[in-house]
């Protein structure tokens, strides 16, 4: 007499009852209730343009059985129409994945259990008939000795494959990536993969909540709106967008999005980020971005640019393929051209970033190989690294000196607001102190034909700023003046300049350097800040990082508006004014604070003429 048959079931219970619980959350739930529980930060109105363009069709979840056929009795008995299985392509390449598995080793299908709605909604999917969804199942098969158990259980634990779809009613590119960006952006969605599966033809497209947005627990009910009362399941923790057709343009979109979404692919990005600092500099010290060619039309194979640049062949199809990754230059094959980022790296570029580049991946880069000791200390890198801080050391290097001095001019490209407010101050005479090679002074002097200029720098830079200041036309409107701005500053001015200063230096030389131009200034005068500022509120900003920068290489720091408020305080000014301009930086507008009675304010005598 045999024993009691202990075998396991052919369908577990535990996938029984989640198909049972997900076959009621489909009849029942409405779309809104979908969209407010996956993205409850969306207004009423994005809520509404979603729910316009698509409509729920299905829920979805994984089961195992020891084949699809013994599911589709199991279900028949429940009283559920499953209908013909269709080979997944997606699921079964994520589960191959996460498993290490190939995909020929799983067997994987979909089944569809037609679901009638109860609500008022009718989906426009040409897959069901109105008013009719869906349960999608996939199947993975686990007959005997098929070494699947381990799988089995886990996904039935973690329940990975378990999402709500969306049907798109009217697919096109405009209506797909319109979508992906709402889920994304303004969803708090993060790209979960997908695919284009040909035996349905169809797109699909997965998102997944991000951390501590909506995930359903075990016998969850809520709803946010008291109207609604059909609640979301518990299986749901991704989204899936479903579009008839083959929508490659989205799916190529999303799955990049995706990729730069993967923390460890992110990481190597980040911790390789030295190489592209390198490759640039490399680039450039090479020759490359003048060797290029430019045009749309145009294009030079590995063997051409070598020989222009004096390179080995195969190293320099290296680097170009590494610059082409970045964006740098277009590849097209095995023949190179500029990019458009690599054609602001070109010499003859206004304001050229070529220097920047140099730098960059010269002193700077060595420094920062002492960061460490910069955080532990609160020590300059740079003066660790090389003895003394970096405008000494430059100081003694002609060639590093003009490097530096030429990447000034990189960042002109915030200066054409600062010319133009100048301009239209009403101003007779503009006072930039510290204004390297004249770079800043010369466009405010171009924008206003009325206005004289004085530049103060130190005394080896003022031949750089006479040739630059000749150069477009307005030295005869200049007096150059070669001076410590730490100890005394030119009286008399309008307006004074300090562009790119004060983040050099610590608050102690701050005040130093604030206090010298308020005491040379008239009781009429402004002084005009340009600085980036740290974010207060979390956004991305270059000042973020120039902050590090800062700490490494020079001294000094990046500050907010409100430190430089502080700052300015101590000097005996007002800040009146915080304007935006390109690359990240600001405009800030000071004025003297009143003056007691009697006080005395710097006269612009001595300062007229006769400078170097």
């Amino acid at each position: 007499m045999s024993g009691p048959d202990v075998r396991a079931p052919a369908v577990h219970p535990a996938d029984l009852a989640l198909v049972d619980e997900t076959v009621e959350c489909v009849r029942t739930a409405r779309t809104d209730d979908v969209v407010r529980q996956f993205m409850p930060g969306l207004t009423a109105s994005e809520r509404a343009g979603l729910t316009r363009h698509c409509a729920l069709a299905h829920a979805a979840v994984l089961v195992s059985a020891s084949s699809v056929e013994t599911l589709r009795t199991t279900l028949r008995a429940r009283g559920l129409d499953a209908g013909k299985a269709v080979p997944s392509v997606i699921v079964r390449r994520r589960l191959a994945e996460r498993y290490g598995r190939t995909t020929d080793s799983l067997h994987v299908d979909i089944v569809r259990v037609p679901v009638p709605a109860r609500t008022p909604e009718a989906t426009s999917s040409p897959a069901m008939p109105p008013g009719e969804r869906a349960v999608e199942i996939f199947v993975l098969e686990t007959p005997p000795g098929a070494g699947l158990d381990a799988v089995a259980v886990r996904e039935r634990a973690a329940r990975h494959e378990s999402h709500m779809a969306l049907e798109v009613t009217a697919p096109d590119d405009v209506v797909m990536a319109g979508l992906r960006t709402t889920l994304v952006e303004r969803g708090a969605m993060v790209p979960d993969g997908g695919g284009y599966n040909a035996h349905e033809d169809a797109t699909a497209l997965y998102f997944r909540a991000e951390s501590g947005a909506y995930r359903a627990e075990p016998g969850a009910s809520e709803s946010t709106d008291a109207a609604s009362t059909k609640p979301v399941a518990r299986p749901v923790a991704r989204l899936e967008l479903h579009a008839r057709g083959d929508h490659r343009q989205a799916l190529a979109a999303h799955l990049v999005a995706e990729t730069v979404q993967d923390p460890a692919r992110r990481l190597l990005e980040l911790c390789t980020g030295a190489w592209t600092t390198q490759a640039l500099a490399a680039a450039v010290r090479l020759g490359l971005p003048d060797a290029l060619p430019s045009g749309a039309e145009d294009a030079a194979d590995t063997l051409q640019l070598a020989a222009r640049t004096g390179t080995d062949r195969d190293g320099l199809g290296r680097l170009l393929r590494y610059l082409a990754s970045i964006d740098v230059v277009a590849a097209e094959g095995d023949r190179f051209r500029l990019g458009r980022l690599g054609s602001v790296l070109r010499s003859d570029a206004p304001h050229s970033m070529a220097p920047l580049a140099e730098l960059y991946g010269g002193p700077f880069y060595a420094s920062f190989g002492e960061l460490d000791h910069a955080v532990r200390t609160g020590e300059e890198a740079f003066k660790r690294l090389f003895g003394k801080g970096h405008f000494a050391h430059f100081a003694e290097r002609p060639e590093l000196d003009a490097l530096f001095r030429r990447t000034m001019a990189a960042g002109a490209a915030m200066f054409g607001p600062v010319a133009s407010a100048v301009a239209e101050s009403g101003a007779r005479t503009v006072v930039d102190v510290g204004g390297c090679d004249g770079e800043l002074l010369g466009q405010v002097l171009t924008a206003g034909p009325a206005l004289r200029g004085v530049l103060l720098e130190r005394a080896h830079v003022l031949a750089a700023a006479r040739a630059r200041l000749t150069d477009v036309g307005v030295a005869d409107r200049c007096t150059l003046v070669a001076g410590d701005f730490t100890e005394s500053v030119p009286p008399g001015g309008d307006i004074y300049l300090l562009s790119r200063i004060l983040h050099d230096w610590d608050d102690d030389a701050c005040l130093r350097i604030l206090r010298r131009c308020a005491e040379a200034m008239p009781p009429t005068a402004e002084l005009l800040l340009v600085e980036r500022l740290l974010p207060q509120d979390g956004r991305p900003s270059l000042a973020t990082a120039w902050d590090l920068h800062m700490l490494c290489n020079v001294g000094g720091r990046e500050r907010t508006a409100a430190h430089y408020g502080r700052l300015l305080a101590g000097a005996g000014l007002d800040l009146s004014s915080v304007v935006p301009l390109p690359l990240d930086a600001f405009l800030l507008r000071a004025r003297k604070a009143a003056a007691p009675a009697g006080g005395r304010q710097g006269g612009a005598e001595g300062w007229r003429g006769g400078g170097p």
